[in-house]
């Protein structure tokens, strides 16, 4: 039974599977926790890898990585850390993404050239704050690799050059999607300079080899590998509420999305993967957690007590700034309270239909585009940890309105990457056929049509219609 290991390194922690290469199944798994923040050193990734993937990778013969997407890892020309990493999350170069989108010419000009207009959240933005903010620390970087290219780099003895693939580097904001090809020019135009950047590998090729002789694969970003990890199908779009929210499709067709609405994203086999992207998902209900004093499970009881609509009482859920609409800057804002609805139970149940609204708005937009596409969009893949709220397995149909997989609960960013790591194995034109991940269907009733009305209404209020443009 060959043996291989799926890696998830995600905002907040790592997750290591050990699956069986020819069945899928899952033989062992093991995580490791991230450091807060939105700005970590990378070593604190590898810290983290190395203690979950003790004892496993060991047992693989073929391992591939899984990272979060768009984080700036900047060199120096030793191949030496120059600063602490920027994730996606951290909004500071959101003055950065508007003078840029400016400088090319206005956002259909970046869809056209990269597939997807910049925010906060993108490497490009990032290298334009750090060039204007911290000049001495600028001068020295050299390369700008991505968080899932260091690790793999790490991994395989800091051999040769580092590499990414498509669906990783699509994220960056200077790979253009639909032409294969780094848009160097657009770096340049965000630091000033040119820099060295990682080779593009297919997702499953073999780039070097572990410290046990185990293959090393190029791997890919995370929510490419979610993608391959539940298998997706087109028709489907996939909801997955980790740190952030995203919903996504698959596509043979690079889009360009020139509102800034779909990031127009590669995959890892060679198609695209159009997403939209919110800040705001589990954390959401943490926080609200956390200010009415209970846990996740008290949260979900509360908002189940209380009914739809929440008396009225509307979250516009921004805690984080927001990325999907785009205002990094923004904070979360509760709308219609009086006193007779100012309780525990709505407030759950307002925080738990605020994130899912504003995921719901994405779900509509991928719609659309599954439909010109040509396909009807079948079904909602509903993936991450705040899946597994109660409250939200029996809000989420409602509210996007279409019929819901309840996946099983499961690893899937790291069951994509394991996946890319069989293919690497076991060769063959696609990834290995795995089974599809089991669950129960919800189907949407008719109880959210005056919450999604609500929500639109505060989401205008403050400036911003429902197609999320300024």
């Amino acid at each position: 039974m060959p043996l291989v290991a799926g890696i998830d390194s995600s905002t907040q922690s790592c997750k290591v599977l050990l699956v069986d290469a020819d069945s899928g199944e899952v033989v062992d798994e093991s995580m490791a926790a991230h450091p807060e923040g939105t700005e970590v050193h990378p070593d604190a990734w590898l810290s983290a890898l190395q203690e979950a993937g003790s004892g496993l990778l060991p047992r693989a013969e073929s391992v591939a990585v899984a990272g979060q997407q768009h984080g700036m890892v900047t060199l120096d020309d030793a191949g030496s850390v120059v600063r602490p990493a920027l994730l996606w999350n951290d909004t500071r170069s959101g003055q950065a993404a508007d003078d840029l989108v400016a400088e090319l010419g206005g956002a259909q000009a970046w869809a056209d050239a990269v597939g997807s207009v910049p925010v906060a959240s993108y490497t490009v933005t990032k290298l334009r704050w750090l060039a204007a903010n911290e000049p001495d620390d600028a001068r020295r970087v050299e390369r700008v690799v991505l968080p899932h290219d260091w690790l793999t780099w790490q991994l395989g003895g800091r051999a040769g050059r580092p590499v990414t693939d498509r669906g990783d580097a699509s994220g960056t904001g200077y790979w253009a999607p639909r032409e294969g090809r780094y848009r160097t020019d657009l770096l340049a135009l965000a630091f000033g300079r040119e820099l060295d950047v990682p080779g593009v590998l297919p997702s499953d090729q073999v780039m070097g080899e572990g410290p046990d002789g185990q293959r090393i694969a190029t791997g890919t970003g995370d929510n490419m590998a979610a993608a391959l990890g539940v298998g997706l199908a087109p028709g489907d779009v996939a909801l997955s509420l980790g740190t952030s929210g995203t919903a996504f499709t698959v596509s043979d067709t690079p889009s360009a999305d020139g509102r800034g609405l779909v990031s127009g994203f590669a995959d890892a086999t060679g198609r695209f993967l159009p997403l939209v992207c919110t800040l705001n998902a589990a954390r959401v209900l943490t926080a609200t957690a956390t200010m009415l004093g209970t846990d996740l499970a008290g949260l979900d009881a509360l908002a189940l007590a209380a009914d739809p609509g929440a008396g009225g009482l509307v979250m516009l859920p921004y805690l984080d700034g927001e990325r999907t609409p785009d205002l990094p800057r923004a904070t979360g804002a509760l709308h219609g309270m009086t006193r007779s609805n100012m309780t525990p139970q709505n407030l759950a149940r307002a925080a738990v239909e605020g994130m899912l609204c504003g995921l719901a708005d994405g779900v509509d937009v991928l719609a659309e585009l599954v439909a010109e596409l040509g396909a009807a969009p079948d079904r909602v893949v509903l993936l991450g940890g705040a899946a597994a709220s109660r409250a939200v397995q029996e809000l989420v149909a409602d509210i996007v309105g279409v019929p819901v997989l309840l996946a099983d609960p499961q690893q899937y960013v790291a069951r994509g990457a394991a996946r890319l790591a069989a293919w690497s194995l076991l060769g063959g034109e696609q990834p290995p056929s795995w089974p599809a991940p089991g669950g129960v269907v919800r189907e949407p009733g008719g109880a959210a049509a005056k919450v999604r009305t609500r929500y639109a209404r505060a989401v205008q209020g403050i400036g911003i219609s429902q197609d999320f443009r300024n």
